[in-house]
């Protein structure tokens, strides 16, 4: 991240202010870790009202200034966060969506363009992994300043599950999910560990003797399924991805170097080439450093490749 005179380290832009912008920008005021925010929408109106909304908690927590503004004002902003496009209807992949926000996004990328903002962009709009390469494409940005928040989100209901399956604090669990944030995902059992123990070998010290692999695929499935459930039960999912926002911009702005799965281009890791899915990487203060090559057996590393492909095959559509 440039950190001149040219970018304020403690303002934030949030563009799409609907479910999941709407609930990333209170869970970020929450966060502390900004002193200003600046919200924009198609319909201004809504952006003006989830910031007067937002606004009025301001003396139950810490002291942020939030309006609605235009791009003129994201200029100087360390952080970019994209939500805006179409949201996922019921009985909808994160794929069907894919024409109608790539075309949202010809439309916000270029504002964001033309104005040199040297932010990090973190693209969050479905499908991420697509509307990730499209911002790259359409921006020209260098690769570590365009970050999708990938699979983040899907690793941390995994990581969920498997704590309440071995009744242990999910953060003790080490496991990602990998490729396509959407219906290829991957579960990369074969580096999952508990505290560096081993899953099966963990697995049978909770008790759990049974099929290891049918448990896995259980697990595996209801992660896959999450966003579906929730859709058909409320409409929408917003709260869990606002939470993992927060986090990916807390592991920026702190240079924490933590080892996120965001979406970013492959360059032929694993035989991928110029397609952008998720993998481990180190994410610090200029967006992502380098990916982190995890353990992955040959039927993975299989699935890894057709998620890979599927996400190519839409790419050849697309207009970019």
């Amino acid at each position: 991240m440039n950190q001149g005179k040219n970018v304020n380290l403690r303002k934030i832009a949030v563009i799409g202010c609907g479910f999941v912008g709407s609930a990333s920008a209170f869970s970020l005021m929450q966060s502390g870790l900004f002193s200003e925010m600046v919200l924009i929408d198609a319909d201004h109106q809504r952006a003006e009202g989830e910031a007067m909304d937002i606004s009025h908690g301001g003396s139950f927590g810490r002291p942020i200034k939030i309006y609605a503004g235009n791009y003129d004002d994201i200029v100087d902003a360390a952080m970019i966060v994209i939500t805006a496009g179409a949201g996922q209807k019921p009985g909808e992949s994160r794929l069907d969506l894919v024409h109608k926000n790539v075309n949202i996004f010809k439309m916000i990328i270029p504002e964001i363009a033309k104005r040199n903002c040297q932010g990090i962009l973190l693209i969050v709009s479905n499908p991420v992994d697509i509307l990730t390469y499209a911002a790259l494409k359409i921006s020209g940005f260098p690769e570590n300043r365009v970050i999708g928040s990938g699979t983040v989100l899907d690793t941390g209901r995994l990581k969920y599950e498997l704590g309440k399956h071995l009744q242990v604090d999910n953060r003790s669990v080490h496991s990602f999910i990998i490729g396509e944030h959407g219906d290829s995902e991957i579960a990369a059992w074969s580096s999952t560990n508990v505290s560096g123990i081993a899953l099966d070998q963990f697995c049978e010290m909770r008790g759990h003797y049974d099929d290891h692999k049918h448990a896995a695929e259980r697990i595996a499935r209801k992660v896959k399924d999450s966003a579906y459930e929730i859709i058909e039960r409320k409409g929408a999912t917003y709260y869990g991805i606002a939470m993992a926002i927060e986090r990916i911009c807390e592991v920026i702005l702190r240079d924490e170097k933590t080892i996120l799965p965001v979406s970013s281009m492959m360059h032929g890791e694993y035989g991928i080439e110029d397609v952008v899915l998720s993998m481990p990487a180190i994410v610090g203060k200029n967006g992502l450093e380098t990916k982190v090559p995890i353990s992955l057996n040959h039927e993975e590393q299989e699935k890894l490749k057709k998620s890979a492909d599927l996400l190519a095959d839409i790419i050849k559509d697309l207009d970019l």
